[in-house]
């Protein structure tokens, strides 16, 4: 995992460095600049994970036309190895880059669908010079781009851009994005104006002033036929989920687990201790770390089913007391660093991977992504709308959906009746007017076949959530240079996944009923079959009501607050976090608004006052 950037044409190379080394904490291992002629500059930041030894990059081919900068990873790289070498190629390192070269060199713009992995890389061909530029399936790895003062600059994070910008100012976009903070990391918008995001599941090329794109990976184009009954769709799902954590334990440096003590971390890292039993080359051998945040006293605390997994497993486990008050005063260097928005305080998440690194593990499996393909967050009413009024069904939905938000006891007839009711409603109308939350691939034939909830769960992982999850993942772990890995990402599943009905996903009063099913002989019980979800965020209502009281009270009251351009009604905004922090308002969802209403003023008092020129 790395940080690249790269002009077209060439840069100076003390200016470009100044660039390049604010992605220092996405590569402090290594760094390479290299300019081909004055046509282009490629830098490259590493963080070493695969072939330390030999890995440094910008890396070229044997007879120096193709030069390429590569953040990621990609898992098959033994495989595809060994096909390139039937076909002639030699290589003289161990690393997936050098691998990945000479795919492009072998296969083209193709070879991307061979790769299984999260990328962002960019090749240079100095014959026709032009440059390919390719970008992951799902969008796990950032790349950003602008044009300016006849320049093409792309790279990492928007940071080692801001030094080519004539001015860092907010994107005319702003409003927009911050009032819609799902909706606009599968676009091309971002918080400063002229840079753009290059899009999930693309490849370019960049040649004579212009950038041309196309759509490599839709999931649409490659849904599968899955077994007819739900023992072989366990059986196959159980299969593709062992050899995607398999092959994502390969690593020449120490792997481990953000553990939360929910189904998702749980399923990974027990599987990855069921790995460990076989004689299986996966790589590491170290990969008995896990990492669980504790927030002692709130309803956010997880870490006692955490325990029951390590102690299932027979590891030891790190658990992080999440408290505020440590990295509070680092805030505008958090907010520097992370450069976008979001509904809840990073605090959490930077303290759990900072742990991660301080331990010396580099590499983590995580859970990311079982949410979105499998049940969503309160989604699952939407597949009332596929049971055909048909009561068992109906019912089972309703149980299922009460079971896993924690309120069980409110489901009663008269409530039940009610919800149903409402939400059919709704429905009808979104259906008959056009009104409803569409996905970008609407017209597309297979998202037609699609039932209700699959539609719902394909905009949420392609489109809105996850990848907005997956933006904010890779800062937290990459601001502490550790890599995250998601084998619930891979391409073959959620191909697998998508291809699946409803009724395969969920059921009997359990979410994610495939996953349980599958992952059951390696862990816990407890935890297998634990109904309610709690997500990993910040318990910001107990925060504001009490470690950080006094610091929201002096912020809203402060002149600079008040009078920002980027805060919708600051006055509003004051009078919410006071009513909050005095206690006269104690609901968890409006302490998080008033977080989120905050968040644009943190933002531009970390980012706007730079001096990004540096030289």
């Amino acid at each position: 995992m790395c940080g690249i950037l790269g002009t077209i044409p060439k840069t100076e190379e003390k200016f470009f460095k100044h660039a390049l080394d604010t992605l220092a904490h996405r590569g402090p291992d290594d760094y390479g600049i290299e300019s081909v002629g004055s046509d282009i500059t490629l830098g490259h930041r590493r963080l070493s994970i695969v072939d330390i030894t030999h890995g440094h990059q910008p890396m070229f081919d044997s007879s120096k036309r193709y030069s390429v900068i590569f953040n990621g990873e990609i898992y098959n790289f033994l495989e595809i190895k060994n096909e390139l070498e039937r076909l002639g190629h030699t290589f003289t390192s161990h690393s997936d880059t050098e691998v990945l070269l000479y795919a492009y060199i072998a296969w083209g713009d193709k070879c991307v669908l061979k790769f299984n992995g999260m990328w962002a890389f960019t090749i240079w061909d100095s014959h026709k010079k032009e440059l390919f530029i390719s970008k992951d399936r799902f969008g796990k790895k950032p790349l950003f781009y602008t044009h300016v003062n006849e320049k093409f600059v792309f790279a990492s994070e928007m940071k080692a851009i801001y030094p080519f910008l004539e001015e860092v100012k907010p994107s005319k976009d702003f409003d927009w994005i911050k009032n819609n903070i799902f909706s606009y990391e599968s676009t091309d918008k971002c918080l400063i104006e002229g840079i753009k995001r290059f899009p999930a599941g693309y490849n370019g090329f960049y040649k004579n002033g212009k950038l041309t794109l196309n759509r490599y990976w839709n999931t649409l184009d490659h849904l599968v036929e899955v077994p007819k009954t739900y023992d072989e769709q366990v059986e196959r799902f159980r299969e593709l989920f062992i050899d995607a954590c398999k092959i994502r334990m390969r690593s020449d440096v120490t792997i481990g687990t953000a553990l939360s003590g929910g189904l998702d971390s749980s399923a990974t890292i027990s599987v990855m201790a069921h790995l460990s039993k076989g004689k299986i080359d996966y790589g590491k051998k170290d990969w008995q770390h896990a990492f669980v945040a504790s927030f002692p006293g709130t309803p956010l605390d997880e870490s006692s089913y955490a325990k029951m997994v390590t102690d299932h497993i027979g590891i030891e486990a790190t658990f992080i007391d999440i408290d505020p008050l440590k990295y509070w005063d680092k805030l505008d260097e958090y907010f520097y660093m992370f450069e976008d928005l979001y509904i809840t305080s990073p605090i959490p998440m930077l303290m759990t991977y900072g742990a991660v690194k301080k331990n010396g593990v580099t590499v983590t499996l995580d859970g990311h992504g079982a949410d979105e393909l499998f049940s969503g967050y309160g989604h699952i009413l939407e597949a009332l709308w596929d049971t055909k009024f048909d009561l068992s069904s109906i019912q089972d939905i309703l149980d299922t959906h009460y079971e896993s938000v924690g309120n069980f006891s409110q489901n009663t007839a008269k409530s039940s009746l009610e919800l149903y009711s409402k939400f059919m409603f709704k429905t009808f109308v979104k259906k008959m007017t056009g009104m409803g939350l569409k996905s970008k691939d609407y017209n597309h034939p297979n998202y037609k076949k699609l039932d209700n909830f699959s539609q719902s769960l394909y905009i949420i992982f392609h489109e809105t959530i996850l990848p907005t999850l997956l933006r904010n993942y890779d800062r937290y772990s990459m601001m502490n240079s550790v890599e995250i890995r998601m084998p619930f990402m891979d391409h073959r599943i959620v191909s697998f996944v998508n291809s699946l009905p409803y009724s395969s996903k969920f059921g009997n009063g359990y979410t994610k009923k495939l996953v349980r099913d599958a992952v059951d002989p390696y862990m816990p019980k407890e935890v297998t079959w634990r109904k309610q979800k709690i997500g990993f965020t910040s318990p910001i209502l107990d925060w504001m009501q009490n470690d950080l009281r006094d610091w929201f009270g002096d912020l809203v009251h402060s002149k600079d607050f008040l009078e920002s351009s980027l805060v919708t009604n600051p006055q509003t905004v004051k009078d919410n976090v006071l009513n909050i922090i005095s206690k006269r308002d104690n609901v968890f969802n409006n302490a998080q608004n008033a977080w989120t209403d905050i968040t644009p003023y943190l933002w531009g008092k970390s980012t706007l006052s730079k001096n990004y020129k540096g030289l």
